[in-house]
């Protein structure tokens, strides 16, 4: 017999294949809380809990067309936190100083939204919002987003020190997520962004 909560997640997987923002919510909101204490056991670190959970969250949308509702979500998405977690190691085991602080914030997920967004008036939007932050602090993220730079190798360039350039970071991110709030007509894709990277 299937069970009702069972039937649910059928039903908002299948919304989920179609494009649907609040079916995307629902299950956002139900496994976020799972995940997030599964990553925090794993990567010890908050900052990168909230990296991973963007990235993986992100993917789920871009993927969603091959989503099959008749299987259960939730091992589906343990299995991209572990190759994600995965990811994380790979990339930090270039710095013993990253390895220890894991202090660099994951350039992955926004990797994805860029190639998600590059025809599109979105992406336009959002070279408008880059071009308008101060020039150190564009700067700054031009060279870990887009480029993918490691903070340590942006550090030895622009001679700053890490925690300088994750202040530019956050602060820049805050400023991309509150201007791009303004055009919420242009895309779908905008309300994800606005979900995973919510305002502070």
């Amino acid at each position: 017999m299937v069970s009702g909560q069972h039937m649910e997640e059928r039903d908002l997987l299948a919304r989920l294949r179609e494009g649907d923002h609040q079916a995307f919510q629902a299950l956002y909101h139900r496994y976020k809380l799972r995940l997030a204490g599964s990553l925090l056991r794993m990567l010890k670190s908050p900052d990168w809990v909230e990296e991973v959970l963007q990235d993986l969250f992100m993917r789920l949308w871009v993927h969603r067309a091959e989503i099959d509702p008749e299987r259960p979500i939730k091992a589906y998405l343990f299995r991209i936190a572990e190759n994600l977690v995965r990811d994380v190691f790979r990339q930090t085991a270039r710095s013993q100083q990253m390895q220890q602080e894991l202090v660099h914030v994951m350039g992955h997920a926004y990797r994805h939204v860029e190639e998600q967004l590059l025809s599109s008036e979105l992406a336009e939007e959002l070279r408008i919002a880059i071009d308008l932050l101060p020039p150190k602090r564009r700067e700054v993220y031009r060279l870990c987003k887009l480029e993918s730079k490691s903070y340590e190798e942006v550090g030895q360039l622009l001679k700053i020190s890490p925690g300088t350039i994750n202040d530019h970071i956050k602060k820049a991110n805050s400023f991309l997520r509150r201007h791009l709030a303004q055009h919420a007509e242009l895309s779908g894709m905008l309300l994800v962004w606005c979900l995973l990277y919510p305002l502070v």
